[in-house]
């Protein structure tokens, strides 16, 4: 080697950026594709059900492995981190693994995306764990809706009784993910506002989207936020707030007498992929670069088959580099052969 030639270590490159110049900055880690809901919009009943094949545990990828590839992610760039699903609180010992997480040096935020069937039983644990906060899906305070919605599982004061533990041990800022659908749910929406305003726990509401292959998503189905909002508007006006950082998917309204706010993540119809700075993990170790992909990489097989530290940052390095989704940038503009490419499923790597 000549004498001048130096070789820098990959930790001590600058954080990639990708094709339209988005750094990583957010890691989802799906720990369970389990659920013990059957949503319509994500796990449909009718496809699966009790014969349904999910992964084994010796597919998923252990905690010892998770930790590793996420400090190759947190060398790269990665600050934020969220556990998702399926339902993360099916994966057992969890806490043990927030544990780890949470002490990675560089590591600013880990929290947690549940339906809240669990938490009550696991949320003292997992604040002591070290997890920072939590989010909860709940689509509707009616009975009804929530069993439609839910698949028939589980109950609204179950989900309720979470919240309030998840409260009493300091996960917050609490956040409460509604997604909407025109005609199913929509009309109960302000009742979720109603029922949290003020106290603290901030609703957010989701434009239905097509995620997956199985939820026969249809734009007619799509409640526009703006809609939504101006229904909110009319009862409790609203005022705009800037966004806590960039990259920020929810668009956030204050409520003008001071109890609280709500929030928007509009994918439909107010596409936020110029922003977006999320890679996302998969439980059996795929790296995916959109909510929409059609297709991933498998770190799981490079790990096991005894890649080093450095092949695998280069590895994800690659990956970032070459990202180019915008999928609802171009949602409206692309062809129904595109429209029916085979998508990830969401219960797969996390919402």
């Amino acid at each position: 080697m000549p004498a001048d030639e130096v070789i820098v270590p990959l930790t001590r490159r600058p954080a990639p950026r990708d094709t339209l110049a988005r750094p990583m900055r957010d890691l989802r880690i799906s720990v369970m594709d389990r659920c013990n809901f059957r949503c319509p919009y994500c796990m449909p009943r009718e496809t699966f059900h009790e014969q349904y094949r999910f992964l084994g545990s010796h597919e998923r990828l252990s905690f010892d492995e998770i930790v590793r590839l996420t400090r190759l992610f947190v060398q790269l760039g990665v600050r934020k981190l969220r556990l998702t699903g399926g339902e993360p609180l099916l994966r057992a010992g969890l806490p043990e693994l927030i544990g780890d997480l949470t002490a990675l040096p560089g590591v600013q935020d880990v929290a947690l995306t549940t339906n809240g069937m669990l938490l009550a039983r696991y949320a003292e644990e997992l604040k002591a764990a070290g997890l920072h906060r939590v989010t909860v899906s709940l689509d509707s305070l009616d009975e009804a809706v929530f069993a439609r919605m839910s698949g028939g599982f589980g109950g609204v004061a179950q989900v309720l009784e979470g919240i309030e533990h998840a409260r009493r041990a300091e996960l917050t800022p609490i956040k409460v993910n509604a997604v909407i659908q025109r005609g199913l749910n929509d009309h109960t929406a302000l009742d979720l506002v109603e029922r949290f305003r003020g106290t603290g726990v901030v609703v957010r509401f989701i434009e239905y989207m097509d995620v997956g292959n199985r939820n026969h998503w249809s734009s007619e189905l799509v409640l526009p936020s703006a809609e939504l909002a101006a229904r909110i508007a009319a009862r409790w006006p609203l005022v705009p707030v800037e966004p806590a950082y960039r990259g920020e998917v929810a668009a956030r309204y204050a409520f003008a007498d001071g109890h609280g706010e709500v929030g928007f993540i509009s994918s439909v119809s107010q596409p936020f992929c110029g922003d977006c700075a999320r890679a996302r993990l998969s439980s059996d170790g795929v790296m995916y670069t959109c909510l929409f992909a059609n297709h991933g990489a498998s770190l799981r097989d490079a790990l096991r088959g005894g890649a080093s530290d450095d092949a695998l940052l280069e590895m994800i390095r690659a990956i970032w580099l070459k990202r180019a989704d915008r999928y609802s940038e171009l949602r409206a503009s692309l062809s129904p052969e595109a429209h029916g490419e085979r998508k990830v499923e969401m219960f797969y790597i996390g919402g």
